[in-house]
């Protein structure tokens, strides 16, 4: 659904407890208990039919005959009972329901369709629902436990969700026991309407959440999800723990692209995407949570090691070495200090040994020496045990000095019952502590993956050094071809012709019925030729003895021709072979690549990259990706794998064209994006060598799609259907589009145009230059999420920016804000106008009912244009703006009307049929 009504679930003014009890041991009175001893401001209403009090709180009979409209309902009566109270929920206007009633979908049809009952009950209103089969909800900040779990934890800034209400109730009470707070706990159940997506996008708005943790067992709605999620992480880190990882789907797949992407790798790649790091075990997932909830995030992988005895700062090493990285070299200043305070004979590096007579004192001197060298982005402090120093005294003493430093601070007191009191000590002074140097590091490495997806995502992409044709009419053709096949199978030559349509180089082959006819064929092409079995059952020709590679005459095209159609009937008598097909031989590659595609059931379309051959299973050298791409994700996808090290060149071997392959990559991409039902795509092998890359074996399966294009894909894609032209007199064309990644040069160029005026006009402050930061944001956009037009000229290979206009929806997604801006010279063309216009149509398309911005009372022109579009205005004198506001509701408005109008065009590809420029005096 959406972030809708949910403040009233997570944030209510009063709650009904449907089933509240005071009888011992029952879920109805844990609820009670929790709510009141938890000290949830509100009004606490019972609900039984039974009772006239519970708790010495007046009950009633049902949620209709309360006084109030009762924000949330936390329903704990039989599953069976659940449909009709949520339809008293519903009459009584309540917010939201939390169901923790078990024995829905989990156990089997009967409990499914009650669930469906439930969903029906609910469906047409504003309604909101958690659960079924859920522990319940925690907010720290409402003082809310409506939840059956024990007593609200320490408040913090840390949201934790989940599907398992046994894993909630484990991560209560080991964050008791590490002093670990949290700001909401949420346990999602079976999800039957507020799922992960919407409650990411909920806590991501929420300015007491400064970091999520989740345990996911499965996703709904992945788009949504994959939205939320690439939203919220750019400013919030998202810690996952998937559980379930399965290979069933790889060996089901019928291709070498199906069985190298397997689920767990897909969800791996969804997670990077979505800027979610990824952790493998439950042990891993309480480290995180713990490091998030205590320290600050690191902004670099440079650590420094303190440890009384050398071994473990060997084995600290040791667990960096396996993320790739090394103690950070401590500056000359550093060492110098280090030796006034150290023993001559302690380690004088990182990991610095400050020996195992190291007192309290001597650990205090070095952590203070070492936290005052910037360039340092993380400290492990380590403890091991001997008698000369107590370990409990080393942990008083750093504990006080350690609280809100600059960087995290880690440590690790190793041992048993002696150590433990030293990680008590460090627990209750909020530090984050473990029991072993490598427990450590993981947790530094997670959190530091973290900052470093964030600085990679803040990478702009370089644009291609030509625009891609694509033959979308061709492609189309060859797709249906292959739907009207009961086995969705395109022959060699079909696929490889699909792959030409896009731009993708291929070794066209000839088919030849008979021996003859395959002779004529090789003189026409010359030799060395291939010879391969042509057949649409038969996928991997080698496994039947289906390829003779190297023929270099008359006789060997016949004898291959007769020895390849026998080895094929003798091992696939169920095939129905339609002769050979016959290609140029190859005779020099360095390189067998492999790429591919294959729709995957929840996240749609994944690519996959890799070495290929006929040892590519074996070798399994591969990586996976979601489309769309562009050439820094193409090229990212390339870096995942060992193949790609060697690919620029090693040793005696050329590199091959690098550009060409992300190239051919993008191609890849945008064909699985084109057309949904293209089920399958394996490109074996793909021949590179430093003159050419060539698709020498393909094959592509076909299978209807239940969601159309664009809409199968989890992330969107550039929406060219908003391209237009407009025409300016005096001025070149001039294109309106969405904005892309690549846009960030030419926004920069733009905002380096601007006159101080337009810019404190725009951004309310003076600035000198856009912060990287920005330049992302603006640029890298979520499709589904934000409109954000420009108006760019083309000269030559170059395009200019003139303008930009943008809609960013807000909260509720029923009002959103717009920002303008056009480069001074340009200023009273029109420019504006046309933008704006256009994003207000899109806008109306997302269902938004009211547009609004702040516009600077001596901002005159931008006030004229609100005059102009129907804006209305609003003065406000403290902030020295107006606020204009357009009420799509209003529909007597003509500008209302118009914007309708034109977004009918959009919907229907109207607006491109029209003459090709729009013109606009």
């Amino acid at each position: 659904m959406s972030v809708f009504n949910l403040n009233r679930l997570f944030a209510p003014e009063s709650v009904a407890v449907i089933g509240a009890s005071e009888k011992a041991g029952s879920v109805g009175a844990a609820v009670m208990q929790n709510l009141i001893a938890g000290g949830f401001r509100g009004d606490i209403y019972p609900v039984h039919p039974r009772y006239r009090s519970v708790y010495r709180r007046k009950a009633c009979a049902s949620i209709r005959k309360l006084d109030i409209r009762p924000d949330l309902a936390v329903i704990v009566t039989p599953i069976s009972t659940v449909p009709e109270i949520i339809k008293d929920c519903v009459a009584a206007e309540c917010g939201g329901a939390v169901i923790i009633s078990a024995g829905g979908k989990e156990t089997g049809e009967t409990g499914a369709a009650i669930e469906a009952r439930i969903k029906e009950a609910a469906s047409g209103s504003s309604l909101r629902i958690v659960g079924p089969n859920c522990l319940g909800i925690m907010c720290a900040g409402s003082h809310l436990n409506a939840s059956f779990a024990g007593p609200m934890p320490k408040s913090g800034n840390m949201a934790f969700i989940s599907q398992s209400g046994a894993i909630c109730t484990a991560i209560l009470d080991f964050a008791k026991k590490e002093h670990m707070g949290f700001s909401h706990f949420v346990s999602l159940g079976s999800m039957l309407d507020a799922d992960f997506g919407d409650v990411i996008d909920f806590l991501g708005n929420d300015p007491e959440v400064q970091s999520i943790v989740m345990y996911v067992e499965n996703l709904t709605r992945h788009r949504n999800f994959m939205s939320a999620a690439r939203a919220v992480s750019r400013v919030k880190p998202i810690i996952a723990f998937k559980a379930g990882r399965s290979t069933a789907g790889a060996r089901a797949a019928a291709s070498h692209t199906g069985a190298m992407a397997g689920e767990d790798d897909v969800y791996n790649a969804a997670f990077k995407r979505a800027g979610i790091v990824r952790v493998k075990t439950f042990e891993e997932l309480f480290d995180c949570a713990e490091f998030i909830a205590k320290q600050p995030r690191p902004v670099g992988n440079g650590i420094a090691i303190v440890t009384n005895s050398g071994g473990p700062g060997v084995m600290a090493t040791d667990a960096l070495s396996d993320y790739g990285v090394e103690p950070v070299t401590l500056k000359p200043e550093t060492l110098r200090q280090l030796n006034a305070v150290l023993p001559t004979c302690w380690s004088g590096a990182n990991p610095v040994d400050i020996l195992g007579d190291a007192s309290a004192e001597r650990y205090q001197k070095a952590v203070d020496i070492l936290l005052q060298d910037n360039s340092i982005n993380g400290l492990l402090i380590m403890f091991a045990p001997q008698s000369l120093t107590d370990p409990s005294m080393v942990a008083e003493r750093l504990a006080g000095s350690l609280i809100n430093r600059r960087i995290p601070v880690i440590t690790a007191w190793m041992g048993g019952t002696e150590a433990e009191k030293g990680r008590q000590i460090f627990n209750r002074a909020g530090i984050s502590t473990f029991d072993t140097p490598e427990r450590a590091v993981r947790a530094f490495m997670d959190l530091y993956k973290y900052w470093q997806n964030n600085q990679m995502l803040q990478e702009v992409p370089p644009t291609l050094p030509k625009k891609l044709d694509f033959d979308r009419d061709t492609a189309g053709a060859l797709v249906e071809k292959g739907l009207s096949r009961s086995s969705g199978l395109l022959t060699e030559i079909e696929s490889k012709k699909l792959l030409s349509s896009y731009g993708i180089p291929v070794n066209y082959p000839e088919i030849a019925s008979d021996a003859e006819h395959a002779v004529d064929l090789a003189q026409k092409i010359g030799f060395p030729v291939v010879l391969k079995i042509h057949s649409p059952e038969i996928t991997h020709k080698t496994d039947v003895g289906g390829v003779i590679l190297d023929i270099r005459d008359e006789a060997g095209v016949r004898a291959a021709f007769k020895k390849i159609t026998e080895a094929a009937a003798s091992a696939r008598p169920d095939a129905s072979v339609l002769g050979v097909s016959i290609q140029k031989m190859i005779t020099r590659t360095d390189y067998e690549l492999i790429i591919g595609a294959k729709r995957d059931a929840d996240f749609g379309p994944v690519l996959l990259f890799g070495m290929g051959g006929v040892f590519t299973e074996i070798i399994c050298d591969r990586a996976v990706t979601l489309p769309p791409i562009n050439r820094l994700l193409a090229r990212r996808l390339m870096e995942e794998t060992k193949i790609s090290r060697v690919l620029k060149g090693y040793r005696n071997l050329p590199g091959i064209d690098i550009n060409r392959l992300e190239e051919i990559l993008i191609r890849l991409s945008q064909l699985v994006t084109d057309f949904a039902d293209i089920f399958e795509i394996d490109i074996n092998p793909l021949m590179a060598d430093a003159s050419e890359i060539i698709a020498a074996d393909a094959r592509v399966a076909v299978k209807p799609s239940l969601v159309k294009a664009p809409l199968h894909l989890v992330i969107s894609p550039y929406p060219n259907q908003y391209e237009s032209q407009i025409a300016i007199e005096g001025e070149e064309p001039i294109l309106i589009r969405p904005i892309r990644p690549e846009d960030a040069p030419l926004l920069e160029a733009l905002f380096d145009t601007l006159s101080s005026k337009s810019i404190y006009f725009r951004f309310f402050s003076p600035m000198k230059k856009i912060p990287p930061q920005m330049l992302a944001r603006f640029t890298q956009i979520d499709y589904d999420r934000e409109v954000a037009l420009v108006a760019v000229q083309s000269f030559q290979d170059a395009e200019k920016m003139l303008g930009v206009a943008r809609i960013i929806p807000e909260y509720d997604g029923k009002n959103a804000e717009f920002a303008i801006i056009v480069g001074d010279r340009w200023h009273g063309k029109g420019i504006g106008a046309q933008l704006l216009k256009r994003c207000l149509a899109l806008a109306w398309m997302r269902n938004i009912e009211q547009v609004s911005g702040l516009v600077m009372t001596d901002n005159v022109n931008m006030l004229a244009l609100g005059r102009k579009l129907g804006f209305s205005s609003r003065m406000l004198p403290r902030q020295n703006a107006y606020e204009l506001s357009l009420d799509f509701r209003n529909h007597n408005s003509r500008t209302a009307a118009e914007i309708q109008s034109y977004a009918e065009e959009i919907r229907t590809g109207q607006h491109l049929q029209h003459t090709p420029y729009r013109r606009e005096s």
